[in-house]
């Protein structure tokens, strides 16, 4: 049988605009709260779309995509209607028995935050459920000859995904340990496994680091310093091993974050300046502002006035080029209120509260307020702000307001924002 080769979607590419793949995605997931839906949508969906892999989107999607273009139908948007692309059975000639299985694998179909691999064959699972409302991740466990493929990948992938969504709601601290069992299982994969093919053990090795990272940050957010460094330098080591240069820059500028949170400026310059050379030849500006704003918060902490502003003189620079097709995924989360924020830490460390106050405050008023975990951070950090600028009824008023909206956030980054805001306003 012949497959008929995809049609890219251009209708959906211009409704992308000047908007990266990642931030169409993140503009995606924004909507889908507004409705009462969850889907996991990223740059890799968005590409899809674009290439015309995904003909229809599912009825989570569609009511997603509707709701962001009002008065647009599906075939606007350039999918083809639902009744030409799926629910058709296939004919069978009359005296013949049906095929024992006829299948087809509609990803789209699929919440990532719904979805779990279950492994065939000699394979086992190793199953962690990260709670708060999420569902399993299961990442298979290779014994003997098992051979890694597409399925296997993509749990890794998965995995990733519903860790940052569920950061971005909740807050770190409820979700480190049970993350580290899923990491635990991608690298077995690497250690044991078997690859396909050359692209599937990059894409694996990509997968692990960033999984990797990405509960590293979780041990960073829950104030686990030690084990958030030991998983920065395993995704750092990944990164090498592989020759991933984008994996390599988000472990530095990870490492950076991490140094200078723990005190260690120096470190945290070097880091940030290693994440910049690794990024040169990326294609994506963003990530070389934000690499910048590293380094800016580390020379703040220093005492560097000067090199501070050299620093965030780049990073403005980077950053006002816009997105590209190469930001990585990742980076959905830095727009220009974390761009603000990072900017009013630098003025803190360097002691000009006001000024703090004004770029924490901006942060706050362009935080879309369904990033709760992260919009909680930046009024811990104008609370605080405040009362070292010495407004301490101004710095109350914030802290109540970060209090009162930690309902289901766990985060030890703010509580220690919201102590030492506290140890100022007793002064007062």
């Amino acid at each position: 049988m012949t497959m008929s080769r995809a049609v890219p979607n251009l209708a959906f590419r211009r409704l992308r605009g000047q908007h990266s793949p990642a931030e169409f995605a993140a503009a995606v997931r924004r909507a889908a709260r507004e409705i009462g839906e969850q889907v996991a949508c990223d740059a890799r969906y968005i590409g899809r779309v674009e290439a015309g892999e995904i003909r229809c989107p599912n009825y989570a999607y569609e009511r997603v995509f509707l709701h962001m273009f009002p008065g647009l139908g599906l075939a606007d948007l350039g999918f083809s209607a639902r009744e030409t692309v799926r629910g058709r059975r296939q004919a069978v000639p009359a005296g013949t028995a049906p095929p024992a299985a006829i299948t087809t694998r509609n990803d789209e179909e699929s919440d990532v935050l719904r979805r779990a691999f279950i492994a065939s064959g000699s394979a086992t699972l190793a199953t962690a459920s990260l709670g708060l409302g999420g569902p399993a991740v299961a990442i298979p466990a290779p014994r003997g000859t098992h051979r890694i493929g597409e399925s296997e990948v993509r749990a890794v992938e998965d995995a990733v995904r519903q860790i940052r969504l569920l950061d971005d709601r909740h807050g770190a601290d409820g979700l480190y340990k049970v993350a580290a069992q899923p990491l635990r299982a991608a690298y077995a994969l690497l250690d044991t496994g078997t690859m396909t093919r050359r692209s599937t053990e990059d894409r694996l090795h990509a997968g692990a680091g960033e999984l990797s990272l990405s509960v590293g940050w979780l041990a960073h957010d829950s104030g686990r310093h030690e084990d958030a460094r030991s998983h920065y330098a395993e995704a750092l080591a990944t990164a090498r091993v592989s020759g991933n240069a984008a994996l390599e820059a988000h472990a530095f500028c990870n490492t950076s974050f991490l140094a200078r949170d723990t005190g260690r400026y120096r470190e945290a310059v070097r880091a940030a300046q290693a994440g910049l050379r690794a990024a040169q030849p990326l294609d994506s500006a963003r990530l070389l502002s934000l690499l910048s704003l590293r380094e800016a918060g580390a020379w703040a902490g220093l005492g560097d006035r000067s090199a501070c502003e050299q620093a965030l003189g780049r990073a403005h620079g980077f950053f006002d080029r816009g997105p590209a097709d190469g930001d990585p995924e990742w980076m959905s989360f830095f727009g220009e209120p974390e761009r603000e924020a990072l900017e009013a830490q630098c003025w803190s460390a360097l002691g000009e509260w006001g000024r703090a106050s004004r770029h924490a405050h901006r942060a706050t008023v362009l935080q879309n307020p369904y990033f709760a975990r992260n919009l909680a951070l930046y009024r811990a950090h104008l609370a605080k702000d405040l009362a070292h600028a010495g407004r301490p009824e101004e710095a109350a008023a914030e802290a109540k307001r970060v209090v009162d909206s930690l309902d289901g956030i766990a985060s030890a980054r703010i509580r220690g924002m919201l102590a030492e805001t506290r140890r100022v306003l007793a002064a007062y």
